[in-house]
């Protein structure tokens, strides 16, 4: 993430189905990065609280088996990712940083009354086109990767880009005497990934357990149980259970809950007793300094002392 991508060579410390992409367009790859860089904060944001915190996220592209081997947490990162990717570049194309795309094409609906088409909208369409074509190379690429897998990156990355396209809605901006806003000029933007990443997390919740099989001509993602709904273009899948994450296992992909701070008076994911998967946990008191005692002193400045207090802080054992 750290490379400045100014030379095609650059290009190589791609997967080989990137690479022709990544020299065609070169002037998209900071866009790319930058929409990198959001999805590996934003899961670790999304997940602070649960025993997986997406912390593996960090050694990418050296993923482990928690991200390479088809779990529910794979699917989360595939979706989002996908999603950064194409916000990111219907985002440059319309700010100019990007030479061979502007501003997204106007609605084709008519405006609202007292309205008007105007400003300058995401670029949705280009987007998802080049962030498709990018995000599924990377899908196709892995050692060990199976066609099954595949099929799975694939679904997942198609439903990221579709929670994008339907998150595109109408801003406007009023114009008139004294903010009358007798005339709105509107557009249609995409929310920040935060959004789509909170959508995606109740997706993650719901994803269905599938399997690849042959169904008629082809080969289909069916759920596992025979019982289980079926599958639709907006549900998150996966091939195999994840583990509970509660203790180390390198083969699995747990780091495990061990030294992870927890909250005693939570029932949600964070609670002592979940997060610490029942092992107990330990208490620290730490002493804090903190702002106290804040006046306003006129004009312009608030006076506050400094204070102190004892904090108690729990960890698991």
């Amino acid at each position: 993430s750290g490379v400045a991508w100014n030379e095609s060579q650059h290009c190589r410390l791609l997967v080989p189905e990137q690479l022709q992409l990544c020299r065609r367009h070169l002037e998209v790859m900071p866009s790319i990065v930058r929409a990198a860089r959001r999805t590996q904060a934003l899961c670790q944001q999304s997940f602070a609280d649960m025993r997986w915190n997406c912390s593996s996220i960090q050694r990418a592209p050296s993923f482990g088996p928690d991200l390479l081997t088809g779990t529910r947490e794979a699917a989360f990162v595939h979706a989002l990712a996908a999603a950064a990717v194409a916000q990111g570049i219907a985002r440059s194309c319309a700010s100019g940083e990007l030479p061979l795309c502007s501003c997204g094409p106007g609605p084709a609906e008519p405006p609202a009354p007292g309205s008007r088409w105007g400003g300058c909208g995401d670029n949705l369409s280009h987007g998802l086109q080049l962030g498709a074509a990018f995000t599924e190379g990377s899908a196709r690429a892995g050692p060990g990767s199976t066609p099954g897998l595949r099929a799975v990156n694939r679904h997942n990355g198609a439903v990221g880009r579709a929670v994008l396209s339907d998150s595109l809605d109408t801003r406007c901006k009023c114009h008139g005497v004294s903010g009358s806003c007798s005339v709105k000029t509107c557009w249609k933007g995409l929310p920040d990934l935060g959004e789509i990443a909170s959508d995606l997390k109740s997706r993650y919740l719901a994803a269905l357990k599938v399997t690849h099989r042959l169904v008629g001509p082809r080969k289909q993602l069916i759920p596992k149980e025979g019982d289980a709904r079926p599958v639709t273009e907006m549900d998150l899948v996966y091939l195999i259970s994840s583990p509970d994450y509660c203790t180390p296992n390198p083969q699995l992909g747990s780091l495990g809950t061990q030294d992870r701070p927890c909250n005693r008076s939570s029932v949600g994911s964070d609670s002592c007793d979940l997060l610490c998967c029942g092992r107990g946990y330990n208490t620290y008191t730490e002493e804090v300094q903190e702002r106290c005692h804040c006046r306003y002193r006129w004009c312009c400045s608030v006076v506050c002392r400094r204070c102190r207090r004892s904090l108690d802080r729990h960890v698991c054992k």
